[in-house]
């Protein structure tokens, strides 16, 4: 019995025989296209709530958290004006971006730290940081009891990085 891809013994009548290398096989099927990285472009639902609701959040520090009136004046503290916590909440938004940026340049953050866990964590801490502005008025900005929009607007926003970074966990499952 002849194998035809093994080696026949040597002997003093016959040459070795290799065996022959088998040829590649020409596959005439294309080979499938590579599957999209989970949110890539910019208009994925996730990721486009991602930037959206971090630019509404670092603006949303420069807009009126608290406006009251006394003596005839009338007046809005900025949330930038509010202490530590309305520098932070801007300082979270301009992370929320960063991280988009980041994407939107190839860098990815390590697989042990998912991106949206990030998010939905920065959101979350905007998120307290904006309550416990809503729940209490510094003391030194006394006249201006009133929440104005701002505050609201910051508190929306911020519960909109927390539903992005969600969104984004979605998408990479």
């Amino acid at each position: 019995m002849h194998l035809p891809w093994t080696l026949h013994r040597f002997n003093a009548h016959t040459a070795p025989v290799q065996t022959p290398e088998r040829l590649p096989r020409d596959d005439p099927r294309p080979a499938p296209p590579p599957l999209p990285r989970p949110g890539d472009g910019l208009w994925a639902l996730g990721e486009r709530l991602t930037w959206l609701s971090g630019l509404l959040l670092a603006v949303s520090s420069f807009t009126g958290w608290y406006s009251g009136s006394g003596d005839g004046l009338t007046l809005s503290v900025m949330g930038w004006h509010t202490g530590a916590l309305g520098k932070l909440v801007f300082f979270i938004g301009l992370a929320v971006l960063g991280l988009v940026a980041l994407r939107a340049a190839g860098i990815d953050l390590p697989a042990t730290l998912p991106e949206s866990l990030v998010i939905v964590a920065l959101g979350s801490l905007a998120s307290v940081f904006v309550v416990i502005r809503v729940i209490s008025v510094p003391e030194e900005l006394l006249p201006a009891d009133g929440r104005g929009i701002g505050i609201w607007i910051s508190l929306v926003a911020a519960l909109g990085v927390v539903v992005a970074g969600l969104l984004r966990a979605s998408e990479e499952l």
